[in-house]
């Protein structure tokens, strides 16, 4: 409690008066990039690109205010938000307390750079281009199918999976990745050899059959699913680090197929 002597009273007003909280400027600098929030609406068109449910984890990077993470609480899903700014993160927990989400939005005051991706499913970001290439290995390092959509800004010669435009006036362009299986190499198949060159989520190579080989075409992965045409016949697979099992269709039929490696 205060003292009531008269030189200490103004001390204890100040010391009684409630802290201004911290209020964000658009434009303000960052370590990485300036802060400018995402359009509440493209938040919510990203989550749905991703196809976000209660059973996928997300990680937004550069989570400023928070709004992505909490938009993504509101939906029942878990989700934390990496942030360099204290206060940022300071204020993003303040407002997913104001949500009623604080149990399932959570913030953590750290370098995007330098953090642990490997639990996410689904990874939002808002940052330059260049910044996306820094990040660009570590996410295709991820678990194939995880889900990463962007505001705004792509990655290189990357093409996204999928792309919409909101059709407001500045970022409002979302883009959408599936991160893709590795499959680059020589795969062993009853018949002969299956050879595979990857350039992110295109496929193409050849097919030996006995002492024929033939070439790749339409060749793509989304996710650990494959699929590409060769000697005249449809191949779709799901690819795991040493097999790809799945069904090959001619003429009609569909049977069973397989490569190993």
């Amino acid at each position: 409690m205060c003292s009531l002597v008269l030189f200490a009273m103004a001390g204890c007003a100040l010391a009684q008066a409630p802290s201004a909280e911290y209020t964000p400027e658009v434009g303000q600098s960052g370590k990485d990039v300036v802060w400018v929030p995402s359009p509440q609406g493209l938040v919510d068109k990203m989550l749905d690109m991703a196809k976000v449910t209660p059973k996928d984890y997300v990680i937004d990077l550069g989570s400023g205010d928070g709004r992505t993470v909490i938009t993504a609480a509101k939906r029942g899903v878990r989700a934390l938000g990496i942030e360099y700014n204290p206060d940022m993160v300071a204020l993003s927990r303040r407002n997913a307390a104001k949500a009623g989400v604080a149990d399932k939005a959570t913030f953590a005051e750290a370098d995007i750079f330098k953090s642990d991706l490997t639990h996410a499913t689904v990874i939002t970001m808002f940052l330059l281009t260049e910044l996306n290439l820094r990040l660009r290995p570590t996410i295709l390092s991820l678990k194939p199918g995880t889900r990463i959509v962007s505001n705004t800004f792509r990655m290189g010669e990357w093409e996204p999976d999928q792309s919409l435009e909101l059709g407001c006036d500045t970022y409002c362009t979302a883009y959408l990745w599936i991160v893709p299986a590795r499959v680059e190499g020589r795969w062993q198949t009853p018949q002969g050899e299956l050879v595979l060159k990857q350039e992110f989520q295109k496929v193409s190579g050849t097919l030996g059959s006995g002492n024929v080989v033939s070439p790749i075409s339409r060749g793509s992965l989304n996710g650990n699913q494959i699929s590409f045409l060769a000697g005249g016949k449809e191949f779709r697979g799901s690819v795991s680090r040493s097999s790809i099992v799945g069904t090959v269709k001619s003429d009609g039929k569909s049977e069973s197929w397989k490569a190993t490696r």
